[in-house]
């Protein structure tokens, strides 16, 4: 582990002091210091509320502390259910109890067993006796962020060439990007989170101000939205602004009513541009509202789901099969494979709920040890950073919660987001061993 992430940092700090002596960067930092300085002296940024506002929000503990715990996913996953206004089957609906029961135990009662040698201050005792939760260099994870984050910039501008167009501009051109494009777009949204952690700990450190870290959080939220805005979509869009919401709301640079604020505004984001999507395409007439075409979208997919429920049984069907075909150069993409399953059309990416993959896979025993996992991931994570507070996890633990949320839709399926969740695993895994007293190498 030491040595892979000694070599990745060597190679981006590299790549990074490269980039911010040539002109163009140097220009383009300057310009962000000229107006970040403007953004800190302006007098309309005093207009806006201070963290005392609505100051009632804190006093819950729920809100203050736990919006943002583990357990946010089974409450999306509800409002999902609840947004579904067609009826599920009796079968479905015990395979969601079993994935809700699974999750709990694995998010909120396993990780007691873990990670109890460990202090609120990671003090020097812990430190002394080399059990302690390691630590990343943050300039070596701004590094590694800014690298990701131009990664994504350059394959944006590779995306639309290779397409002649701008997608946002033009819908039917999204038809035609290639996903050995795209998926490098996505980048950017890990990268501009790990950046942000950078900038999160020397605001802790007292060598910026809150208003100079409020105003690189919104600079990096928007590189990101632009970013994947101009290919038209959606979902990581909303991934972009749950992930730098949850960093905020940790990093105590949000307040909980802007947190709340945030939540909304992501709400009808997700309904604006899917209603001006699908009025692009002529799905909807424009005496259509927004909120039916998101009940309608809910709708589908637990109709999938129940279809895939039908197929799938106790131990599934595909046996790893559909997880497998998120790899690159499979036939069929893990979405265009539900789309295959229940209608027999390869064409078409369908999306199949989060527990779509564990079903299909292997049945509602997939269900009941996926979802375990997954709890007990992110509740490994949740108490890591109540332990450290630290920055970088804050940000890796934000990567997965989002993409966690989002997938109660849309699946854990892509590549990308698998081989997020496996690194952020492995390094959980390797701060759980350390505590233990295993040498990690």
């Amino acid at each position: 582990m030491s040595l892979i992430y000694s070599i990745t940092s060597k190679i981006t700090r590299d790549i990074e002091d490269i980039l911010r002596k040539s002109f163009l960067f140097t220009l383009i930092f300057n310009i962000i210091g000229f107006f970040e300085k403007e953004w800190v002296n302006s007098y309309f940024k005093r207009l806006y509320p201070n963290e005392k506002f609505l100051s009632i929000f804190n006093k819950s503990r729920i809100l203050s502390e736990e919006i943002f715990s583990p357990l946010i996913v089974l409450v999306t996953f509800t409002l999902f259910l609840l947004l579904a206004t067609d009826p599920v089957s009796r079968d479905l609906q015990i395979v969601i109890i079993i994935a809700f029961i699974s999750f709990f135990i694995g998010s909120t009662v396993l990780p007691k067993f873990i990670l109890n040698n460990q202090t609120d201050e990671n003090d020097d005792a812990l430190k002394s006796h080399g059990n302690s939760i390691p630590l990343f260099n943050t300039k070596d994870v701004y590094s590694i962020g800014f690298c990701l984050t131009l990664i994504g910039i350059v394959f944006l501008f590779i995306s639309i060439a290779s397409v002649g167009g701008v997608p946002l501009l033009k819908s039917s051109l999204r038809y035609s990007l290639k996903p050995i494009f795209t998926m490098p777009v996505f980048l950017v949204i890990p990268g501009i989170g790990l950046i942000a952690s950078h900038y999160l700990d020397k605001f802790k450190k007292g060598q910026i101000s809150r208003s100079q870290i409020r105003f690189r959080f919104l600079l990096l939220t928007a590189i990101g939205i632009i970013t994947v805005l101009a290919l038209e979509y959606r979902t990581p869009i909303i991934a972009i602004l749950l992930m730098m919401i949850i960093i905020g709301y940790y990093g105590k640079i949000l307040s909980v009513w802007e947190v709340i604020l945030g939540a909304l505004i992501g709400v009808c984001a997700i309904m604006g541009i899917g209603y001006l999507r699908s009025l692009n395409e002529l799905a909807i007439s424009s005496n259509t509202n927004m909120f039916s075409t998101l009940e309608a979208r809910a709708n589908f997919t637990m109709h999938v789901l129940n279809l895939l429920n039908q197929i799938s049984g106790n131990f599934g069907i595909l046996h790893g099969k559909m997880l497998a075909s998120s790899m690159p150069g499979s036939d069929l993409g893990p979405r265009m494979l539900v789309g295959k399953l229940i209608a027999w059309r390869t064409e078409v990416t369908v999306t199949p709920t989060l527990l779509g993959q564990m079903l299909v896979d292997f049945g509602k025993v997939g269900v009941a040890v996926e979802m375990c996992l997954l709890g007990f991931i992110l509740g490994a994570g949740y108490k890591i950073i109540k332990i450290t507070q630290d920055s970088f996890y804050i940000a890796i633990y934000s990567i997965i919660l989002t993409y966690s949320i989002v997938g109660v839709e849309t699946g854990i399926l892509d590549i990308q987001v698998l081989f997020y969740f496996f690194i952020i695993s492995f390094i959980y895994l390797a701060a759980i061993l350390k505590d233990k007293g295993m040498k990690i190498y």
